[in-house]
């Protein structure tokens, strides 16, 4: 079954499940399964061990980033603890008057921490979110925002542990220095880029839309949290508080970014006399979160504890309340690592299957931009992984045009664009998965709200990539793109009523 149409399967089965039943996690377990099954020609025994084996590999080899959840919700439920985040509440109730305010700052906030889409995600969601319960926000416009200013922003960053997924993707022969190429796709990634336009736009102007709009007009009638936080947060609201300030939410924050940069600087070899920009290319950025969120960790408790801002004990019961509010994203971020394994080349291969098809293709070449942002997003919503589709495309796309051909840097883009697109719609997608933890809403209610908005821009993203392959031309397909959402945005504004702001 490897590398053949079937291994398609488990990851349609898994999100058609998703979308139908509203349960996520039975929804990868039963694809999991269902995949392990294909693999080892229906042998039940023998699927189970094969899906706690992959399981084991692929949680051993991310588990920085499960240790970085669990220290980011540590962090996160001390500083809660502290006070400092009911001080910051009522400032910026006092400062931030209405809901289009609280969401550009959170706009804001996520272009400007665009090292790496799970610290985007997570932050934002943690320093906006208490802002935007008050203005009485819809945690699924939340999340929207969160997640359109994370992958998006990190893949035209020139400085983040994206510009390294891209870079290590060339073939090991290859000539082409990854960083200096990566810099070259940035102008004409046109998903990113009109993501950014497209987010604005419906938050300055309210034209929510689809199930969105039908999100927020509930969430006016009666403002919710969603049930699985809802336990949580009235807990930890009965607690009692320490006298933390403002700057007790701010200081830590600013030292856990800073640690972070520093973090990716000390893994990509900066004190080995790598330039900045080697070193953000060759980091390990999994690490270098687990760094950096440990000495904010540290330095939180030295900022905390001398002070007495909160006691020692209550100090220690954070850990208990951040792994806890963790457990629903490591939950879900576990069983979407094993259904990637079980999708990847020692098991059914589904890059492979693909890589197949579209080099059977090669020959029409003009049309080659468009059919791989298809396949990039295709790709990338059955697995969930941006970076894995990078692995299995971009090699393709070196193989398929010359080195100085102006396409080899639009098939880069496209395959970028498509990838990031793709994550940005699946509903298995690890930031995907994370910014509903940072906006604490129903994972699947994210995805369903969110993927109208995600057409409507892929769309115009393809339009884009069509007159970039005739043309050969890139500023032609970025101009086209541009236009087509322009007259997107026109439609939108007409047909669809804004919605009336709920005052907090």
């Amino acid at each position: 079954m490897a590398a053949t149409a079937w291994s398609v399967l488990p990851p349609i089965i898994t999100i058609v499940l998703a979308l139908w039943t509203k349960e996520v996690y039975m929804s990868l377990i039963i694809g999991i399964f269902s995949g392990a099954l294909l693999f080892t020609g229906g042998n039940i025994l023998e699927s189970i061990l094969t899906m706690f084996t992959v399981m084991s590999d692929k949680v051993g080899s991310n588990v920085n980033i499960l240790v970085f959840l669990v220290i980011l919700g540590i962090l996160v439920a001390a500083i809660s603890r502290s006070g400092a985040t009911r001080a910051y509440g009522e400032w910026a109730s006092k400062t931030i008057k209405g809901q289009r305010s609280a969401l550009l700052l959170t706009a804001l906030l996520g272009i400007v921490i665009f090292i790496d889409d799970y610290f985007n995600c997570l932050t934002v969601g943690t320093v906006m979110r208490p802002v935007t319960d008050k203005l009485k926000v819809a945690r699924t416009k939340l999340a929207y925002i969160i997640d359109a200013t994370a992958a998006p922003i990190c893949i035209i960053a020139p400085v983040s542990s994206w510009a390294a997924a891209v870079g290590s993707s060339l073939p090991e022969d290859s000539t082409i220095d990854g960083f200096s190429l990566f810099l070259q796709t940035i102008p004409f990634n046109l998903y990113a880029w009109l993501t950014i336009f497209f987010m604005l736009f419906i938050i300055w102007t309210a034209r929510d839309f689809a199930a969105m709009g039908e999100s927020i007009r509930a969430n006016s009638k009666k403002f919710v949290i969603p049930k699985e936080y809802a336990d949580a947060e009235q807990k930890s609201a009965d607690m009692e508080l320490g006298h933390g300030k403002i700057i007790d939410l701010i200081l830590p924050l600013l030292v856990l970014i800073a640690a972070c940069v520093y973090g990716m600087l000390y893994t990509g070899g900066i004190h080995e006399g790598k330039t900045i920009a080697e070193a953000f290319a060759n980091c390990d950025s999994a690490k270098s979160l687990v760094l950096g969120s440990f000495i904010a960790f540290v330095f939180t408790g030295v900022l905390y504890l001398p002070r007495r801002i909160i006691t020692f004990n209550a100090f220690c019961d954070s850990f208990g309340w951040g792994f806890k509010a963790m457990t629903p994203a490591i939950f879900i971020l576990c069983l979407a690592w094993t259904l990637s394994g079980i999708c990847s080349k020692d098991y059914l291969n589904l890059g492979g299957f693909v890589g197949a098809i579209v080099s059977a293709h090669a020959s029409i070449i003009m049309f080659l931009p468009p059919i791989f942002f298809l396949v990039a997003a295709g790709l990338a919503f059955a697995t969930g992984t941006s970076w894995g589709t990078f692995g299995i495309l971009i090699p393709v796309v070196t193989a398929v045009f010359p080195t100085d051909s102006p396409l080899l840097i639009i098939g880069i883009s496209a395959c970028c664009a498509g990838a990031v697109c793709g994550d940005h719609a699946s509903p298995i997608s690890d930031t995907t998965i994370l910014a509903s933890a940072g906006a604490q809403c129903h994972h699947i209610d994210h995805v369903s709200t969110q993927l109208p908005y995600v057409g409507v821009v892929a769309t115009c993203s393809f339009f884009g990539y069509i007159v970039d392959g005739l043309t050969e031309n890139g500023w032609l397909g970025l101009l086209t793109g541009i236009i087509c959402l322009a007259i997107a945005m026109v439609i939108i504004r007409v047909k669809v009523p804004a919605i009336e702001e709920e005052k907090g």
